[in-house]
């Protein structure tokens, strides 16, 4: 290294690595805004739609793109743009999809957060938004200015799960992008790029890499993945104009979780199978929710898609009307294994309130009344879990 007359700057100008010639088992972590050119030809000859253009931290880092790339893979896509949170890779795919005057279709069970969203640009930009029922394809009855469905499989809290396959074929015949929720299969209950035998593909998918690609419950992160190029970079140039980018340590943290990612899913969605068949001997519940079972809303449609047999951990019950707010609170405060809170993938089993008078627009005949409880089951074991749910039930008596 050329010495310098000032400390300083040999200390800035210092060589930053070691010869990079080792094979490791996760690959490097980058941290960068800045990124340096070896040249001006390397600057100017470059263009933003390049595969991997390293210009600048928010396009991308060796790093970003490494797990991009890998979830592209494991969600059967191509490409892939990575978002501070679900929710922010759920607005992307809103904001750059939607202008005034234009038609949104969103299932009666969606994502609240999305539908807050979309209901806040219905008001200030004249987006119009309608409700479908999810498991009725003629529910959707899409127009001229119909341009975004979501679908989510399966819904949120109650866990129907949708008619795919008629949902996309209409979608596709009146040119509406279709745009799937997959954090609940996760790239692995059912390929969203090709679910049938016909080989329907939904145009894109939104992760929430929160859930299980983090596995942690420490790390936000979202993902928009599609298999059309032009769609790409139109989702690119608004995901690079709105400055979305991700931290380098997040990315290099869900990395190392992926290769243990399948076997955390397979092995939570078992348990919660367990705490099922349990939970629906239990004469407090008017309802048990998870798309496995036989009368569950949609189980026909999560059979033919889902052909493994997979779904994830999540299961919810509705409590008898006898038991009202304050005897329900009751119960969730004396939970002790299973910690209130949002979110699920994660190691922690958790539990949740919610009143379904004020999440839902249409009439779902099919759910009983009643409070409801989402439990998201961790790795603890299922004997103690639901020893915990038997628990807190007796405070009931």
């Amino acid at each position: 290294m050329t010495k310098h007359k000032n400390a300083q700057t040999d200390l800035i100008h210092a060589p930053r690595t070691a010869p990079q010639y080792i094979e490791t088992i996760q690959p490097p972590l980058y941290r960068a805004s800045t990124i340096i050119f070896k040249s001006t030809s390397h600057l100017f000859d470059r263009h933003w739609t390049d595969r991997y253009d390293y210009s600048y931290g928010t396009h991308g880092t060796p790093t970003t793109f490494t797990l991009g790339d890998n979830i592209a893979q494991i969600e059967g896509g191509i490409f892939s743009l990575l978002a501070p949170s679900g929710l922010s890779a759920i607005n992307l795919v809103n904001s750059t999809l939607l202008s005034s005057g234009d038609e949104v279709w969103v299932a009666d069970n969606i994502y609240g957060p999305n539908l807050e969203h979309l209901n806040n640009l219905q008001d200030r930009y004249g987006i119009s938004v309608k409700i479908y029922n999810p498991i009725d394809a003629d529910s959707f009855q899409p127009t001229e200015k119909s341009k975004l469905i979501w679908l989510e499989a399966a819904g949120s809290v109650t866990l129907e799960f949708p008619d795919l396959k008629n949902l996309v074929k209409k979608a596709q015949q009146a040119n509406v992008i279709t745009a799937l929720d997959n954090t609940w299969g996760a790239g692995l209950a059912f390929n969203a790029f090709d679910f049938s035998d016909e080989h329907l593909s939904v145009d894109l998918t939104v992760h929430a890499l929160t859930k299980y690609p983090s596995g942690g419950g420490d790390i936000l992160m979202g993902s928009v993945v599609t298999r059309d190029q032009q769609l790409h970079h139109k989702l690119f140039k608004m995901h690079a104009t709105q400055g979305i980018c991700v931290s380098g340590d997040d990315s290099a943290q869900i990395q190392r979780s992926l290769a243990h990612m399948s076997l955390r899913y397979d092995h939570q969605s078992l348990n919660a199978i367990k705490v099922l068949d349990w939970l629906k001997q239990q004469p407090q519940f008017s309802q048990i929710l998870h798309p496995s079972l036989n009368n569950a809303a949609g189980h026909q449609f999560w059979a033919e898609v889902c052909t493994t047999g997979k779904s994830a951990g999540l299961v919810s019950v509705i409590f008898k009307p006898d038991y009202d707010l304050t005897a329900v609170r009751k119960f969730c405060d004396s939970l002790q294994l299973f910690k209130l809170g949002f979110s699920w993938g994660g190691p922690v089993s958790l539990a949740m309130l919610y009143d379904l008078k004020q999440m839902r627009s249409l009439s779902n005949t099919h759910l009983q009344q009643g409070l409801l409880v989402r439990f998201c089951i961790g790795l603890e074991h299922p004997e103690d879990l639901i020893q915990d749910i038997q628990n807190a039930l007796k405070q009931l008596e």
